[in-house]
């Protein structure tokens, strides 16, 4: 602080030396009350208090030094109980250090300094009472960055200081105060830690703050803010909060575990960061609203329970060399009229989109990286734009989904590892894609839907497990230097009535034919080329192509594609045979007995229904079996079995068990298991959940297809849904192979009703359901010492007995994984047994394979 020690109003002859007044409970010569001695006392005296509790309404009215003899802790200004602040600070230039002050009211000032008063606060503890620093009110039309008038300014410095238990607030500045907080802490605070209006300042260094029940700071009307090196922890509320026109900027600071956001920008409010974390944030980490205005240069935004970043009304945020990890929601989430602009920064992981657009927002990416998200790396909606350059997406759901007709750029990105389609533009949707490369989409490479405007200059397709390049029905794409390389399906899928022109562009090893054609497609194809595909052409009759300098390789075109097989529905694209046929010969089976088979299935822990009911199938089988040796009609039998359970209670185990003692019986040639979900039978656009359900389904053919969460395969709020294809395609297969494939739907007991109501065929086949029930405690003991053997470990009897109180009282939520967990609970258990050997440094072999009560993790 600038201490000034020449105001004439005030000041000490320089001849005469400081004095200094004494205070005591005791003692000759020493005041009883502190406000003794201060009367007492000129400018420039100093007021030494000896130990003791002081119930009294201090005022410093001028400038003197108040200091406890023997240090912090030792000497307690208290507010009478009439109330009142415990010190009042009327004077300039004082100095208060090392002690404690209390107020009569937690909601009301301990401490208050008047307009144009100083006042440094060293060591020291207030406590049960806020700061009250007011300042004189500024004219409207003084800017933020005015020198401080020497005569209107109240001025203040916190050194090494708590404040802890206000309620309210903790630090209130208003007017035109100016506070400077260093290496400060407040704490539990029944409302807002700092509350800064008008045209107040703070300026805070290693400033601690948690523990609020309110918000961590909050700023309003003019207020400015200056954090460096602090931490903003365990708030309410938001961890900062700017409102109306208020400014902060905070430099190698945290927000960590605020209740709400971890910095919150309204009004016309601006905040710049530099080098922050906000980790935790109880809803999205940054949140812009209104007109603020939001700068961030190398801060971390870690697991927010919701966005990011959400900016909303005419927001404006402007990201640079940031990383977002883990979010609840979207990453960054922008709405309304919101500008975004994210440089340099990187987003991984997320239940949502990486970036996603909605409303008229605009967002500018420039070298970013999106990698591990749920839902798409970028989604831009209604009638929001983007411009993506130079960005890489991976491991996402999809890598960018455009439907907004506003028009986004997409230009020399990288897309990698979708599950689903790489670049989908949806229906209605303009975009440029400019020099992209896609590789490894677990659909589409491209996705044109219907009536989209594209244009696509240049870039690559490499390895997508559907077509490259899907142009969907309507769509009339200009697509120019193309290259579509390996894909697992066409190159280029024409839908029905779609066209464009595409020039320069090739195709090169795709797995079906290069260039499929359905009925009424009508492209323009110039100077294109097919190389080392097994088919160039594909499709239904009625599609009119146009070649112009084209180069379709050495094979002729084939004819019209023949009716769809399987079942399938017509105008369906029909793959090459080896394409629905396995992969390759189903594994080889030993030859197994039955009665080794059983005695196998009677060691599995548990499951006592279960065994009952597959000895019950088994013994009617043999009589099947019998009766059809004597020459004799068997009875309807159908193979076909429901299991219905929890997770991780043996329904894959007992699964692949059955179709070995089926084979054992002489009812399936092979008796393998292939084991499917809905990723494996529902295809990413029309046409193709037939042939993928029917490959899944041939690879089958002798043994059993397991079929998990198969009620995923039905939407539950009903509707059209590929899965209800793959359903419809199912019921087919399992009549036509009914005697070389038993198929076993598996799920929760409470969605396995709703699949088998989808589709009259499935309850004709479907008549027997296995419940496998949830396992007991002792059960899942039985499981951990099976591992323990396995790996030769032994548990103790104490160990064990632990263990089975630990199972009793193990919360049963959705989570729960029943034998899985008790699989769980023995890894954890050898890893804690690791971590305790490793501290012993010479442990006996004894030591080494015995699990102790101490291993076991803890609940919860």
């Amino acid at each position: 602080m600038d201490r000034r020690t020449t105001r004439q109003s005030a000041a000490r002859p320089a001849e005469q030396p400081t004095r200094i007044h004494a205070v005591g409970p005791r003692g000759r010569g020493a005041h009883r009350l502190i406000g003794d001695a201060l009367r007492a006392a000129v400018p420039g005296d100093t007021v030494v208090v000896d130990p003791g509790r002081y119930e009294e309404a201090v005022v410093l009215e001028r400038r003197v030094v108040l200091v406890a003899r023997q240090g912090s802790g030792t000497v307690v200004l208290a507010a009478p109980a009439g109330g009142g602040p415990a010190l009042t600070v009327q004077g300039p230039d004082c100095l208060v250090r090392s002690l404690d002050i209390e107020a009569a009211d937690p909601g009301e000032p301990a401490v208050s300094v008047a307009p144009g008063a100083g006042v440094v606060l060293a060591h020291c503890t207030v406590r049960g009472g806020r700061i009250e620093v007011r300042g004189p009110e500024r004219a409207e039309q003084d800017g933020p960055d005015e020198q401080d008038d020497a005569q209107g300014t109240s001025a203040v410095l916190l050194r090494h200081c708590r404040l802890e238990g206000a309620r309210l607030a903790a630090l209130r500045l208003s007017g035109g105060a100016r506070v400077r907080a260093e290496d400060t802490v407040i704490t539990t605070v029944d409302g807002t830690g700092v509350v800064l209006s008008g045209t107040a300042r703070l300026d805070a260094v290693r400033l601690r703050l948690e523990s609020t029940t309110g918000s961590g700071i909050r700023l309003r009307g003019r207020s400015r803010l200056r954090l460096g090196d602090s931490l903003l922890h365990r708030t309410g509320r938001a961890g900062l909060l700017l409102e109306d026109g208020s400014r902060a900027t905070a430099d190698g600071t945290r927000v960590e575990s605020a209740g709400a956001a971890g910095v919150q920008v309204t009004g016309s409010a601006r905040a710049e960061l530099a080098d922050c974390r906000i980790g935790d944030a109880g809803a999205s980490a940054l949140v812009v609203q209104d007109e603020g205005r939001l700068v961030a240069r190398g801060c971390t935004v870690r697991e927010p329970a919701a966005n990011g970043l959400l900016a909303t009304g005419s927001a404006r945020a402007e990201l640079t060399d940031c990383r977002l990890d883990d979010c609840a929601f979207s990453a960054l989430h922008l709405s309304g009229d919101a500008d975004g602009t994210l440089t340099d920064s990187r987003v991984r992981g997320g239940a949502e989109h990486g970036v996603h657009l909605a409303g008229r927002a605009r967002a500018v990416l420039t070298d970013c990286a999106v990698s591990g998200v749920t839902m798409a790396g970028v989604a831009v909606t209604e009638e929001s734009a983007a411009t993506v350059t130079g960005c890489r997406i991976s491991t996402a759901d999809t890598g960018v989904t455009v439907s907004s007709p506003a028009g986004s750029r997409i230009a020399h990105s990288t897309v990698t590892a979708t599950v689903r389609s790489g670049l989908e533009i949806g229906p209605g949707a303009k975009a440029e894609l400019l020099g992209n490369r896609v590789s490894g989409a677990g659909a589409a490479g491209i996705l044109l839907d219907t009536g989209s405007e594209v244009t696509v200059e240049g870039g690559t397709v490499e390895g997508s497990a559907g077509s490259g390049l899907v142009v969907w029905t309507g769509a009339r794409p200009e697509v120019s230097g193309l290259r579509i390389e390996g894909a697992g399906k066409n190159g280029i899928y024409f839908a029905q009535d779609s066209g464009g022109l595409l020039t320069s562009c090739d195709v090169v090893r795709s797995a079906f034919p290069a260039l499929h054609l359905a009925a009424g497609a009508v492209p323009r194809l110039r100077r294109c080329r097919v190389l080392d595909c097994a088919e160039a052409l594909g499709g239904e009759e009625g599609a009119a192509p146009v070649f112009e300098e084209c180069d379709l390789g050495d094979r002729p075109a084939p004819p019209p594609a023949a009716p769809a097989p399987f079942g399938l529905p017509a105008g369906a694209p029909v793959p090459p045979p080896a394409a629905l046929a396995p992969a390759g010969p189903p594994p080889e089976v030993a030859e197994e007995h039955l009665d080794d088979l059983l005695a196998e299935l009677g060691t599995l822990v548990g499951l006592d229904r279960v065994k009952h009911d597959v000895h019950s199938m088994v013994k009617l089988m043999q009589a099947v079996r019998l009766r059809e040796e004597a020459g004799l009609p068997a009875p309807p039998l159908s193979r076909h079995l429901v299991f219905a359970g929890n997770p991780g209670t043996g329904k894959t185990t007992v699964a692949r068990l059955y179709g070995r003692l089926l084979k054992a019986l002489g009812l399936l040639r092979q008796g393998h298991l292939v084991e499917v979900d809905r990723s494996a039978l529902v295809g990413e656009y029309v046409g193709h959940t037939g042939p993928r359900t029917a490959a899944a389904f041939n690879r089958a053919l002798g043994g059993v297809l397991f079929i998990d969460e198969a009620y995923s395969l039905v939407p539950a709020a009903g509707g059209h849904d590929f899965g209800l294809e793959a359903v419809a395609t199912l019921v087919k297969l399992m009549e036509d192979h009914r005697d070389d494939v038993v198929v076993i739907a598996a799920g929760y007991p409470a969605d396995m009703a709703r699949f088998i109501g989808s589709n009259p065929g499935l309850s004709s086949r479907f008549t027997r359901t296995l419940l496998f029930e949830d396992y007991q405690a002792a059960d899942l003991v039985a499981i951990v010492e099976h591992q323990a053997q396995e790996h030769r470990y032994e548990l103790t009897a104490t160990a064990r007995e632990r263990l089975l109180r630990h199972f009793e009282t193990v919360p049963r939520e959705a989570g729960f994984g029943n034998g899985r967990s008790a699989r769980q609970t023995f890894q954890e258990m050898t890893e804690r047994q690791a971590q305790r050997m490793a501290e012993l440094g010479s442990p006996t072999p004894g030591q080494l394979t015995a699990l102790e009560a101490e291993d076991l993790p803890p609940l919860g």
